[in-house]
């Protein structure tokens, strides 16, 4: 039996840490580490000392180690947190999603046969998830399963290295053969990782028996700052993202969306939706040509502003 691991970095947290690792802990494969890769120390010490809870005390394989706010990498402390890990296979996590049932961790390690180096989960709206969002879920994640290698780029373009850092498993051989998450990412260190492994070889697996409930409102601001980082990492990245057509999938679940508010008498959602869709439009547009922008823009454009401050 292959021993898992979960790694969650952390920001702020909140008592829904502690349910979510509730969850985990009741999982039918019981992980035999925890991760918890907390931003800000003083933030965890909020949390034991709002809730009364130490997660520490209560379950014997908590692991937490603080890194501040300028040393946060999304793929250097990543790869911190697997550097804490001796298990075969490890589960990263963000702390705003929560297993679907107790198969969540059973079901992603029984899809990892050697030659996959992650698999992935499906995930659902919330409950006060709006319309948009919900079906974006929906397109993003159905219902078939899905084993994708770099013979299917010519027909699923940029869909080939999807892998959602929300809730992925990953080999740990494979982890090393690759050289783990990049050390220095603002974003989508996911989709890096899955399109070096494609490249080496591997196949990234989609497992929709594998759930978990995860979902957020955005703003149109939010959108615009979450695809400027987007399109920032793709740049950055002409190894993986220069050859293919990012654009395509978006245009594709645009009409459907669309297509989906006349379908089901929505059609009043449809001028907001595509304001939103613009600002996303936006976002990603600069992110991709942010070398041609001042510094002080690009700042002001990206969601995580801390990585910047190395660059200025």
């Amino acid at each position: 039996m292959n021993t898992v691991d979960v790694i969650i970095p952390t920001y702020k947290p909140d008592y829904s840490l502690l349910t979510l690792i509730d969850d985990l802990e009741k999982q039918s494969l019981r992980p035999s580490h925890i991760i918890i890769m907390n931003t800000e120390e003083k933030y965890w010490n909020k949390l034991l000392e709002e809730t009364k809870e130490n997660p520490l005390e209560k379950y014997d394989n908590i692991i937490v180690k603080h890194v501040t706010k300028a040393e946060f990498d999304h793929g250097e402390t990543r790869n911190q947190g697997v550097a804490l890990s001796d298990s075969d296979f490890f589960l990263m996590m963000t702390q705003d999603a929560f297993p679907r049932d107790k198969m969540l961790i059973s079901n992603l390690a029984k899809a990892l046969d050697r030659d996959v180096a992650a698999a992935y989960a499906r995930q659902y709206p919330k409950s006060d998830c709006n319309l948009a969002e919900r079906y974006s879920r929906k397109f993003n994640y159905p219902n078939e399963p899905m084993r994708k290698t770099q013979e299917d780029v010519d027909k699923l373009g940029i869909k080939t290295y999807f892998c959602s850092n929300v809730c992925a498993m990953y080999r740990r051989d494979v982890y090393n053969v690759i050289g783990g998450f990049t050390h220095r990412t603002i974003f989508n260190e996911d989709m890096v990782f899955a399109g070096n492994a494609c490249q080496r070889g591997y196949a990234i697996m989609y497992v929709p028996e594998a759930g978990v409930i995860h979902s957020h409102n955005y703003t149109c601001m939010q959108q615009f700052h979450r695809n400027f980082d987007l399109g920032v990492s793709q740049t950055d990245h002409p190894e993986i993202f220069g050859r293919i057509k990012s654009e395509t999938e978006g245009k594709k679940m645009v009409r459907q969306t669309i297509d989906h508010f006349r379908h089901i008498g929505k059609a009043h959602l449809i001028p907001g939706y595509i304001v939103m869709c613009g600002f996303r439009w936006m976002g990603y547009k600069l992110g991709r040509n942010y070398k041609k922008l001042p510094m002080g823009v690009v700042k002001a454009c990206s969601l995580n502003k801390e990585y910047w401050k190395t660059r200025s």
